[in-house]
Parts: structure tokens; sequence; C-alpha cells
């Protein structure tokens, strides 16, 4: 009875279509209309943070030490190391202060922290004021906001918005690195903005004077500061804008961002947290009591996680990772310099390395995931690092290869008119525009899998163990890298003297192919089953 009525229910809407893709896409793309605020400004405050870490950190942190500080490029590596090993080790312990904290009381802290911290570092060129209260302060600052960022978005949605959340999470990173790269390249370059006239149909509505801000100083120029009359050069200047773009992430989090909102499948959930008579500073003791928990329990899980094969393969696989790490890092640590030195100052090759790197995974990313969902995770891994690797060998080629494109029309299209920059067109801007294509190609295919193969070999209930444990590796890859930085500019490409970037960049490239090769090598012991999936030979 109960079958015939199905099929008499089917027979008297023959007609009914099952829903479209593009209505399913639709549905996807507006779930998180029932989101509540909170998650639209953990987005808010996400952007701002990155272009405030483009221009307070990122492509400065070399430029600022070297020039402003005085730092040779070797002592600089040496800071810029443990600037980075530093906040990467503070990632994997913090996470039991935003537990005992909360969400709203870590982010406040983390972006008060942040602003101190570039506040410091455009204030004053004294190095025992501005590296530990400055450089070092601005490390832990951003360690405690990128693990409450990554929770946020968790907590603010549901199973059904999750995964969208996460995608507009990993685009947003990219938009806000692309316009703090814009501005980076714009605060260095020779063209001030001057007065912009707003104006349609003939009436003009006003002007907006764009004169006085920090863009256009030139590698080495200055501004001064309007109200406080101080004279900053262009990397403290950056500095300052990453200290301006701070502020209204902290003000959204202040007087926007309840206290105990949480997304669940039956929607948004308000639980105010305790308020006690007690000293205000009980929240302190409760957050020591938290973290001396949180402590015995992690010692214990780590010392449990060594006694299981999954986890020493899980390590294996993070540091063979490294490898291919080492381009970005180096993008970051490395290539400001090297920039400067082989395309002229002011050159404006951040919108090459940064934002057309964002822009490129902005748009392949979606699209590499629809078309390789039944590959496993890990061919993706092997394939996609592969591709990245062997782009770094394009800027290990002698640049007058690339003289022909240069002077052709990809040289006219990508620097005359996308750059604005005149004159004979440099060949490394072209084996740099080509680098970067390929490297973007690459890191669609393998950064994104990366993060499921590591849920993929994680024991069920130990995933977030493994997810924070994962980070280790890099603090030992970040040490190297930094290192490595100063002696491959001492080596290979100094200021004064014969220069010979291509080898430079080849010790790079080796150094990225460990990742693909070593995956493909000890792929029969490292490799895991993935649901659905079949395991490559």
């Amino acid at each position: 009875m109960h079958f015939t009525g199905i099929l008499d229910s089917r027979l008297l809407m023959p007609d009914s279509p099952p829903p479209s893709r593009f209505a399913a896409l639709l549905k996807k793309l507006t779930c998180l209309r029932s989101a509540p605020r909170e998650l639209w400004i953990i987005y808010a405050a996400y952007v701002l943070e990155n272009i405030a870490y483009k221009c307070g950190a990122g492509n400065v942190i070399r430029l600022w030490l070297h020039s402003d500080l005085g730092f040779s490029h070797m002592e600089a590596s040496g800071w810029i190391a443990t600037w980075s090993a530093i906040m990467t080790l503070i990632i994997v312990l913090v996470g039991s202060l935003t537990d005992a904290m909360g969400i709203r009381r870590t982010f406040l802290l983390g972006f008060f922290v942040c602003l101190v911290a570039r506040c410091v570092m455009f204030l004053t060129i004294s190095r025992w004021i501005v590296l530990p209260f400055g450089l070092y302060l601005q490390a832990v600052g951003m360690a405690l906001m990128v693990p409450v960022m990554i929770a946020g978005v968790k907590k603010f949605s549901n199973a059904a918005q999750r995964s969208i959340a996460f995608s507009l999470y990993y685009a947003l990173m990219n938009l806000g690195y692309a316009i703090g790269d814009g501005i980076f390249d714009r605060v260095r370059g020779s063209e001030a903005p001057g007065v912009w006239v707003l104006s349609c149909c003939g009436r003009t509505f006003g002007s907006i004077d764009f004169s006085r801000l920090p863009f256009g100083l030139g590698e080495n120029g200055h501004w001064v500061m309007p109200v406080l009359g101080m004279e900053l050069t262009s990397y403290r200047a950056l500095i300052f804008l990453g200290a301006v773009f701070t502020v209204p992430g902290l003000l959204l989090v202040w007087f926007f961002l309840r206290d105990g909102v949480e997304m669940t499948e039956d929607g948004v959930t308000v639980t105010p947290r305790p308020t006690t008579t007690d000293s205000g500073l009980s929240w302190i003791a409760t957050l020591w009591a938290t973290c001396e928990e949180t402590a015995a329990k992690t010692v214990s899980i780590f010392a449990g996680l060594w006694r299981q094969p999954a986890f020493h393969r899980f390590l294996v696989f993070m540091t063979l990772v490294v490898g291919v790490r080492m381009i970005f890092f180096q993008l970051t640590f490395t290539f400001p310099a090297y920039g400067i030195l082989e395309l002229g100052p002011g050159a404006p090759f951040a919108h090459i390395t940064g934002m057309l790197n964002s822009v490129m995974i902005l748009v392949l990313v979606p699209i590499c995931g629809v078309l390789t969902q039944k590959v496993s995770a890990y061919r993706m891994v092997m394939v996609g690092s592969l591709i990245s690797a062997l782009s770094v060998f394009f800027i290990a080629l002698p640049p007058h290869w690339f003289q022909p494109l240069a002077d052709g029309w990809l040289g006219k299209v990508i620097v005359h008119d996308w750059l604005g920059v005149a004159g004979r067109v440099n060949p490394v801007y072209i084996s740099t525009f080509i680098f970067i294509v390929f490297l973007s190609i690459g890191e669609a295919l393998w950064s994104p899998r990366l993060y499921e193969y590591s849920a993929a070999i994680a024991p069920h209930g130990q995933e977030a163990s493994y997810m924070a444990l994962s980070m280790l590796p890099y603090f030992g890859g970040k040490l190297a890298a930094g290192a490595l930085s100063g002696w491959l500019l001492k080596e290979f490409c100094p200021e004064t003297g014969p220069r010979h970037a291509e080898i430079m960049w080849l010790v790079v490239g080796c150094m990225a192919l460990i990742t693909p090769v070593g995956a493909y090598v000890f792929r029969k012991h490292i490799q895991v089953h993935e649901d659905g999936r079949a395991e490559d030979a």
C-alpha cells in the first residue's frame, strides 16, 4: 500500500522537473542570509586585518628593517625568522586562550595588541623599543586573531552553511591581500593621486583631496603627517596605514560583535556570558585555570599521538609540504629586496606577486574544486605542488630569454597598460608574470586539498589536535626560510657588485621540488584511503 501510494503521487505530478543546477547553486550561495551579523563582522574584520598585515608587516618588514633600522640583509633575516616563528608557535598554543576568554574578548585583545605594536613601529626607530614592543608584539597580536577568526566562522555558521562560509572566508582573505598589495605599490610609486573630482552628467558634486595621503612617495621618500607634523619614511608610512586599517576592525568588534552568539541547526542562539559580582580579575583566574587544564590535556594528547603510526605519517607529509611553502616564504621575505634591485626603486612588482596571485586563486579555487572533486586529495597535492615548484624555474632562467616577449604585445599589455611603467620593458616583469601564473594554477590545485587530506589522515575525534600540530613543521620551516633569505640575498643578489639572482631562485625551486618528489617516493607509506576515491598506484 505504501509503495502504491508513492507511485500514485509521482503519477499525479509527471511534469514536476528536478531542481536545476543553477537553482541549487543559488540556494547554496544564499544560505548565509540566515547567519547572524557576527559572521559578517568577522568577514569585514578579516579583510581589514589582511590589508593591515600587507601594509604593516608582510612585504614591508625586510625593507623597514634594512632601510629604517639600518640592519644588513643578513641581520634582518634573523629578526624576520624569529618574528615569523614566534607567530606560528603562538598560533599553535592560543586555542586555550580563546576558549577561556571567548571570541569577542580574544578579538579585542588581538586588535588592541596589533594597534599598539603598529603605532610603536611607525612612531620610533629606536631598535630596543621598536623590536620587542613593535615587531614582536605585532606577531603576538596577529597570532591571537588567526585561530579566533577560524573559530568564529565555524561558530557563526551551521552545518549547511559551513562549506560556503569557509569558501567565502578564503576568498575574502585573498581580497584583503590584493588590496594591501595595491596600497604597497601605490605608496612606493612615484605617482601621487591628487584631487578626484566627483561629477556626473556635466554636474560637479564635489571633490576628494588625496594629495595629503602617503601615496606616490617613492622608494625612499618622506611624508609629513597632517596633524602630528611627524616626518615618516615610505616604509613607516606603510606601517602607519596598517595601524589605520586596524582601527575600524577594532571598532566593529567592540560595538557590534555580541558575546555568546552561536548559529545552530535550529537558528541563532544568544547565551550571554555570566556576570559576577566578584573582582574584575575573576575572568583572569578562570583563564589561568582553563589554560592549566588545557595544557595538561595537550601534553597528554601529544604524548598519545606519538604512539600512533598515523601521526608519524602525518608529520612526514606536513614536513614535505614545507618545501613548496618555501616559495611563498621567499616571496614575502626575499622578493621585495630582489624586485627593487632588479626592477628599480618604486617598481610595482606587488601587483604581480601579490594581486595577480590573489585574484587568480579567487577565481580558480572553486573551479578546480568542482572539476577535481573525484580525484584524491593526495594526488592533487602531488600534481599541484609539482606545477608550483616548476613555476619558480621561470625566474631562474636568464632574463634576456624573455626579452622578445617583453618587446612584444605581452610586455605592452602587462607593463605599459596594466602597471603603467614607461620605457623599454624589463624582461624580469615577464618572467615574474609567467612564474606567478603557473604558481597560482598549482596553488589552486593543492592548497585547498591539503587541509582535506590532513582531516582524512587524522583519527576520528582528533582532527583538531592534528590540525593544530600541523603548524609545527612550519615553525621550523619559517626559521629556516628567514635565515635562508638573508644568505641568498647576500650571496646572489647583493646591493653592490655582480648579481646572480637566477641561482638564488634555482635554489628555491629545487627546495620546492622536495614536496612533489617526496610525496611520490613515500606515497605507499604516507597515503591513506579517502572515502569515495581510489588510492593512487
